[in-house]
């Protein structure tokens, strides 16, 4: 169980998340069903901590990973410690609109921790960027490129000036 978590976060780890992933992937082919993926970022971490020190860092990274996972409710959605300041969360059976939501339900729910952060660009509290990719997994996209494509959502987000959501589909091909 232990190699499963993420040692500061106390939620799934990377390790955990591709498993995770390759298995809904399965699941959602198998069944022909809507799979959703969301990446958020924190913004403007690295200034954050050089502000606040790597104990505030943590501190942050520990905050976010809770408020995260308390707003999800069935019990196949799973979020996990994506690497650094980012985070990602696996939702089956869940369309555009859905994972949207959910993406802004998290966005809300960050800012309203009121944790400050006087060396963001954005605002003077810790704002979050979200990417989602949404499909129904057939042999034309691959898990890693569904990734890629919620990665590159995410990217959107921060280009468009970070605290917002992004869904590939607003993307422009």
């Amino acid at each position: 169980r232990l190699s499963s978590l993420d040692g500061l976060t106390g939620i799934a780890n990377r390790r955990q998340f591709d498993e995770t992933l390759q298995s809904e992937w399965d699941r959602a082919a198998r069944e022909n069903a809507q799979l959703s993926l969301i990446l958020i970022d924190i913004d403007y971490f690295k200034p954050f901590n050089d502000t606040y020190g790597h104990q505030g860092g943590d501190d942050c990274l520990q905050k976010v990973a809770k408020t995260l996972e308390s707003c999800v409710s069935r019990p196949g959605d799973f979020v996990a410690r994506y690497g650094g300041e980012e985070f990602v969360v696996v939702l089956p059976a869940t369309d555009e609109a859905g994972a949207t939501g959910l993406a802004e339900r998290f966005r809300s729910a960050i800012q309203e921790l009121q944790i400050p952060h006087e060396a963001s660009a954005v605002s003077d509290i810790v704002t979050i960027s979200a990417g989602i990719a949404c499909t129904v997994p057939g042999s034309e996209l691959s898990p890693e490129r569904f990734l890629q494509l919620t990665d590159q959502a995410l990217y959107e987000a921060k280009e468009r000036g970070r605290d917002r959501v992004v869904c590939t589909s607003e993307i422009a091909n």
